[in-house]
């Protein structure tokens, strides 16, 4: 039986998305095809200085931890030279694992390791399945990251190559899949699954059965939770003006759990703007996200509309597990908008909508019995569609399981 060989910059033990994904898959299918390994670097997303075992078995799945700069996230260079040496150090390890008719599995972190992944498959007449999470240099350019514009042409190029050498690419939504087909990449090599979260680990749990939530302070308060990467493609200014024009609303909180590039401004502001009722916490251990999702009466998800099928924000799935409705900002034709529209779990605001987006949070805050409804829409959404075991069962036909 062939490999199946996966790689991405973080896998378990770390709690990013991206590695809490693979794990799931990589677990999950051990024990149907024995033979797994998984790429990756020796870092924790929030700690680039960490260093992991460089090879160990985790339950049942073979992980090899390639040696890698640790300049972290902090400075643009310093990414730069840190996926530089994924590249260079992953080209090596996979000429060596990578074995005839293998099945190497790349996600898109480091941005285009996809295209390391597709000349050695071609080098060892493997098979390459890209798994995207997000469209690279598209994303970077539509950040404005400096100097991505002259070599665009360029680095589109060797992503589409990437795509046209897979058997299989597998995107996570129907804007995405336009995307792709847009650059001339075979309509039948791209498949759709969606992410997912764990319907078993994360419940509905009633805001006063959560001991998070009296942990922290905000018993009987109306809690406006974001949860997860606070990063540079979502928009935080339109929350922070909603957040100021409900300052006087004493009742309210807002609360902030996670990390990412833009944390720093994001407190900054609100230190600025003296918003005294809004509450800043780390990531949250995975076996807790009942609890930290919980805290929340309703969340927020933001993506700016330029990346509007670059990128699915993919913390509504852990969301809609947690039984919670969810307020998105950004294009309101967008992905999220479209699902939570389907199962009646949420309302979308355009950016800069700070005065709508706050005259909806106080009507929630005011009517408990339609935000709880909401929510439990979410869960039902969430079961029928957005559960992991659909989406492992996806997978499974993806790799001929």
């Amino acid at each position: 039986m062939p490999k199946i060989i996966f790689i991405n910059r973080f896998f378990f033990p770390d709690h990013s998305a991206t590695s809490q994904l693979l794990s799931d898959l990589a677990f999950d299918i051990v024990g149907i095809s024995p033979d797994i390994l998984v790429v990756t670097s020796r870092q924790r997303y929030d700690d680039p200085e960490s260093r992991l075992e460089r090879a160990e078995t985790i339950n049942g799945v073979k992980v090899r931890r390639i040696w890698t700069t640790t300049f972290g996230r902090g400075r643009l260079l310093g990414r730069v030279v840190d996926y530089l040496t994924f590249y260079t150090s992953a080209f090596w390890v996979l000429l060596l694992v990578v074995e005839r008719n293998d099945i190497v599995v790349a996600k898109t972190d480091p941005p285009l390791i996809s295209v390391i992944a597709a000349v050695v498959v071609r080098l060892r007449r493997a098979r390459l399945v890209n798994w995207v999470q997000d469209i690279f240099p598209e994303v970077a350019s539509a950040l404005g990251v400096g100097g991505i514009g002259i070599f665009l042409r360029v680095l589109r190029g060797l992503r589409n190559y990437s795509l046209r050498r897979a058997e299989k690419n597998v995107v996570l939504g129907a804007r995405m899949a336009e995307k792709v087909i847009e650059q001339g990449i075979e309509e039948n090599s791209v498949e759709i699954i969606h992410n997912w979260a764990d319907g078993e680990c994360i419940k509905s749990l009633p805001a006063d059965e959560n001991p998070l939530r009296a942990a922290w302070g905000l018993s009987h308060k109306f809690v406006v939770g974001y949860s997860g990467n606070m990063g540079r493609a979502h928009d935080f200014e339109t929350i922070v003006e909603a957040a100021k024009l409900l300052k006087g609303e004493t009742n309210i909180f807002f609360l902030f759990v996670g990390d990412g590039a833009r944390r720093e401004w994001l407190q900054g502001r609100v230190r600025e703007l003296g918003l005294n009722r809004v509450m800043f916490k780390p990531y949250q251990a995975r076996d807790q996200l009942s609890q930290s999702l919980g805290v929340a009466d309703v969340h927020l998800i933001s993506l700016y509309p330029q990346l509007e099928g670059y990128i699915v924000p993919s913390k509504f799935y852990g969301i809609a597990a947690a039984g919670r409705a969810s307020i998105f900002i950004g294009d309101i034709n967008g992905e999220v908008p479209e699902i939570l529209k389907l199962g009646k779990c949420g309302k979308a605001f355009a950016l800069g909508q700070a005065q709508a987006l706050a005259d909806y949070i106080k009507e929630l805050s005011h009517d408990r019995t339609t935000t709880s409804e909401t929510g439990a829409n979410a869960r039902i959404l969430f079961e029928e569609k957005f559960d992991k075991g659909k989406a492992l069962a996806a997978w499974h036909t993806v790799l001929q399981l």
